[in-house]
């Protein structure tokens, strides 16, 4: 039998969806905190840098989540923080999607945030400590006639409300779960054509950066007594227009 990982001096973060955009920056980001990181997406390459592991595979797949969670007990002997960051969007008139928009949303918007988060609240719970940020959007909120979204707001919905039902569950445990709600942020999964038209949606002006969405997720990472907490990252969105 294998002796158990000697536990890591420092704390150790896993980020999906991290091979650009949101991912990447968190990436950066948790390394400058001085976490090791377990970075984690469809197709991402090794790293230079010998705190961060990639993990290559597909979150809808329950064995990438096995995977992941396997490879940071192994490497680092714990988990403080998981970043459910990957997720798709598809945006159409709700009776024009197509039941393999329906399976694909819902396999990686909520199928591989489950098989994720069960795996590593196990090892949080063991810790007696841990934190679980969840990515969303304004739309589940603020709906848009504009950009009907039906299907992905019924998936990213469900990870608004799933966090609450968390950090509820386990907050008299050492656990919190957050969330962070997004507007349009400017990242490789938008056509740089369009962020004039999209900044006009948001009362602020403008879209949002990666920076910005970083500078939200590390400040509830910083906050020890915030939890359940759905932190609005729109440029004024969710407040009204």
């Amino acid at each position: 039998m294998n002796s158990p990982p000697e536990r890591y001096s420092e704390k150790v973060a896993i980020i999906t969806g991290a091979s650009q955009g949101i991912g990447a920056g968190l990436t950066t980001a948790y390394r400058e905190l001085g976490y090791a990181v377990i970075a984690t997406a469809r197709s991402i390459g090794p790293s230079q840098d010998s705190g961060i592991v990639t993990v290559e595979g597909d979150i809808a797949d329950p064995d990438t989540a096995r995977r992941i969670v396997d490879t940071a007990i192994e490497r680092f002997g714990r988990i403080d923080t998981l970043i459910n960051n990957a997720g798709i969007y598809i945006g159409k008139p709700f009776t024009d999607y197509t039941l393999e928009d329906f399976d694909a949303l819902i396999a990686i918007n909520l199928a591989g945030f489950f098989h994720m988060t069960t795996r590593t609240i196990k090892h949080m719970l063991e810790q007696g400590r841990g934190h679980v940020v969840n990515v969303s959007t304004t739309l589940v909120e603020q709906a848009d006639s504009g950009r009907p979204a039906a299907l992905s707001v019924l998936t990213k919905g469900g990870l608004v409300a799933v966090t609450k039902s968390l950090a509820i569950e386990y907050a008299s445990r050492g656990l919190r779960a957050n969330a962070v709600s997004l507007g349009v942020i400017k990242t490789p999964a938008h056509d740089e054509s369009s962020y004039a038209g999209m900044g006009a949606l948001h009362p602020i002006g403008r879209v949002g950066e990666v920076e910005d969405v970083v500078g939200g997720v590390l400040y509830l990472e910083s906050a020890p007594f915030v939890t359940g907490e759905i932190l609005h990252i729109d440029g004024g969105q969710s407040a009204g227009h």
